[in-house]
């Protein structure tokens, strides 16, 4: 349907944002994604051997991925269809698949894009595939989300994935550049000022832009540059990229948790930070602590896991934004303990062994016998009262009679607290030696 706005030539002369005005021609204008639109890039290659499969666009927001979309339709000559799963429905996918097929028969094939189409459930994703297959559409999904968790593996296996990277600062710089030929003036600010913006934008195209149209529009031509100070109160900051219920959600924790197994303070507190800044639940950076000290410093510091218990429990008190110090403090005492996941291991291979021999019986030696049947059964004869042999220590089995040998599920490194466990688990073991040898 013709726009009456630009039927009339009204709509050249609408204001339009920087970041629509800027919107690269050609493929090979986007920024930050040379590995993909460069001359080597996967996009390139495909376009010049004359095939493009159905793609799915996996970034951040702001990296180019609703403009390579448009732009390939404009190389392959397809028609471009374009919804957004937020917005759209089966109704609106079933007009789009309508649509394809009409220029289909007409001799035209047709791109549909997708804004957002991990949005879509398993049953809309699925209706893509016979049209997929036959050739009716060429899908180009755009996506924030890990498709191998958010899209089906039938999708998945007709489509290829490409990921786009989050804009370094060099691509926010040239993307400035841009702007700055664009209005016909430089970006009025300090040149710290300037590293601060980039800063902001968090590696965002469509940010940095937005940003530097509000800087044009606040200081007028020949007025003062701006300092980083006077720049954080001419514009708004926007909110950290990060979404606790998503991908953003798992990948810090992750971060933070190897950081932390890594003994690297600073980085787990980096980490810790962003989550604490994008709004991350506090009560579960405290459960992943406790998680931490149990699982990567267990008995090489046992103090570990009181400190992680008691951050929770200084935040529980304290509320924010007071509280998160705690958390801060257990982090830094966790990254600089002694590390061990013997008790992990130990716990991994003990729950291997009850699964196996479930059904096997204590030894009727350590048993006691309440009634005269039990004492008759040989229930609790023999057994040593270790606190009344040498050295408190009998040295008696204390598995099922069922085990070949005696296994060894904890053995504990020669690092912190476990290196004194060690030298008596050693020793406890020359003990019993002698001992079933006499």
């Amino acid at each position: 349907m013709t726009n009456l706005f630009a039927a009339a030539g009204l709509e050249a002369n609408a204001p339009r944002p920087l970041a629509d005005r800027l919107r690269p021609k050609a493929l090979n204008e986007v920024a930050g994604q040379a590995h993909i639109v460069g001359r080597d890039g996967t996009l390139t290659r495909l376009l010049a051997s004359g095939r493009l499969p159905s793609l799915v666009l996996w970034g951040p927001p702001g990296c180019g991925k609703t403009t390579i979309a448009r732009l390939l339709a404009n190389e392959t000559k397809l028609a471009f269809e374009q919804l957004s799963a937020i917005f759209s429905g089966v109704q609106e996918l079933r007009k789009s698949f309508d649509r394809a097929k009409i220029a289909r028969e007409q001799g035209r094939g047709t791109l549909l894009f997708i804004d957002e189409i991990h949005r879509f459930n398993r049953s809309q994703q699925d209706s893509f595939l016979p049209h997929m297959e036959d050739g009716t559409i060429t899908l180009v999904g755009a996506t924030t989300e890990n498709p191998s968790f958010e899209l089906n593996a039938a999708l998945l296996s007709r489509a290829t994935v490409l990921t786009l990277n989050r804009l370094d600062d060099a691509a926010l710089d040239d993307l400035l550049k841009r702007a700055e030929a664009e209005v016909g003036r430089t970006l009025p600010l300090e040149a710290d000022a300037r590293g601060t913006l980039i800063g902001m934008a968090d590696g965002d195209g469509r940010s940095i832009l937005n940003l530097a149209e509000d800087v044009f529009s606040a200081i007028p031509t020949g007025g003062k540059p701006a300092t980083p100070e006077a720049l954080v109160r001419l514009v708004q900051r926007r909110a950290p990229l990060y979404d606790k219920g998503r991908d953003g959600h798992y990948n810090l924790i992750s971060a933070l948790h190897k950081s932390v197994r890594g003994s690297d303070p600073d980085a787990a507190l980096y980490w810790l930070c962003r989550m604490l800044d994008g709004g991350e639940d506090r009560l579960f950076l405290a459960r992943r602590l406790v998680r931490m000290a149990v699982e990567d410093i267990g008995l090489a510091d046992p103090q570990a896991l009181v400190i992680a218990n008691a951050a929770k429990e200084a935040y529980d008190f304290l509320g924010s934004p007071e509280g998160e110090l705690a958390l801060a403090e257990a982090t830094l005492y966790l990254a600089t303990a002694p590390k061990s996941n013997a008790n992990y291991v130990a716990y991994k291979a003990a729950m291997r062994a009850a699964k196996q021999h479930g059904s096997l019986a204590p030894p009727k030696v350590i048993l006691n016998a309440p009634t005269k049947l039990m004492e008759d059964e040989g229930y609790g004869e023999g057994y040593a009262y270790d606190h009344d042999a040498p050295e408190a220590f009998s040295g008696q089995n204390y598995f099922p009679d069922g085990f070949a040998e005696r296994p060894q599920f904890y053995d504990p490194p020669e690092r912190g607290f476990e290196r004194e466990i060690k030298k008596r688990l050693d020793y406890w073991a020359k003990l019993r030696a002698k001992r079933l040898g006499d």
